[in-house]
């Protein structure tokens, strides 16, 4: 998604307005849109001696710092935005249409919430055919995969992490016993922001990129069935099993932040935080 997301404004005209919220969707660590002080109606008018002023969760806010820029037109940008400065927004804005009239009081509400992208990545599973399960060849196998299945998707800025390795004893149908290694891995992109090795293809969409490695490790593992079925020697002690590839596409939050359609309409697909009691509690 875009690193930001707004809806059009509604606002009151008094200083205790309804329950209208102008939501605003930014993205960890990016800036925010520009966040007017105006009504759409009032953007092209002429303002006598307009006042606006700021006020956050932690209070009124000043016209510059770190974080925030208040332009003098009132217009708010967050700087990198935070998890912990998500939360109810309100400008104040005091003016006169005219010399002559009285000064009007308006009050906007903003709900601004931090989100993230869903993590995704692919979660396989596999079986292999193995030594003794109390072998040091099983060990020295599962790094050597590892090493491999990694070599296959670093060029698309991805990495594969071994979430569990067990050795079992499996009862065949109509036979005896065999050791058995089922193996559990993830195939996820790497953070480019954090990384020195930052995505070199044309396209950088996370979820382009791990289809392209889900497909070079599904291809290695048919490799493996192809390989296996032209040898004429005897089956090796440690080999694929065919058929036990197994794949699930996973999109998960990270803790403190969830997908919700209804709750965010206009970013279903975010990694939203989610506090509803800051939304409906008392105004700042």
């Amino acid at each position: 998604p875009n690193p930001y997301f707004h809806r059009p404004a509604r606002t009151g005209r008094t200083l205790r307005p309804g329950p209208h919220y102008i939501k605003i969707y930014v993205k960890l660590n990016h800036n925010s849109p520009r966040i007017l002080c105006v009504t759409n109606r009032l953007r092209n008018s002429e303002l006598i001696d307009p006042v606006f002023q700021w006020h956050g969760p932690g209070g009124d806010l000043i016209a510059e710092n770190s974080s925030v820029k208040i332009t003098p037109t009132g217009t708010l940008i967050f700087r990198h935005f935070k998890y912990d400065m998500s939360g109810i927004y309100t400008c104040s804005l005091v003016f006169k249409p005219t010399a002559e009239q009285t000064e009007k009081n308006y009050l906007l509400k903003y709900v601004i919430y931090a989100y993230s992208d869903p993590n995704f990545y692919y979660e396989f599973t596999a079986r292999y055919h193995a030594a003794p399960c109390n072998s040091i060849y099983n060990i020295s196998f599962e790094k050597k995969l590892l090493q491999i299945l990694s070599k296959l998707v670093i060029e698309l800025s991805c990495e594969v992490t071994l979430l569990k390795s067990e050795c079992h004893h499996v009862k065949m149908q109509k036979a005896g016993l065999q050791n058995e290694i089922f193996f559990t891995f993830t195939v996820s992109s790497l953070d480019t922001e954090k990384t020195n090795n930052p995505c070199q293809q044309k396209n950088c969409d996370t979820a382009k990129r791990l289809k392209k490695a889900k497909d070079l490790i599904e291809r290695f593992f048919n490799q493996q069935v192809e390989v296996l079925g032209k040898r004429s020697e005897p089956l090796p002690e440690i080999y694929y099993i065919e058929g036990t590839l197994q794949m699930v596409w996973v999109n998960r939050c990270y803790p403190g932040y969830g997908i919700n359609a209804l709750i965010h309409p206009d970013c279903p697909d975010c990694c939203g935080i989610a506090f509803k009691s800051m939304v409906f509690g008392s105004d700042p």
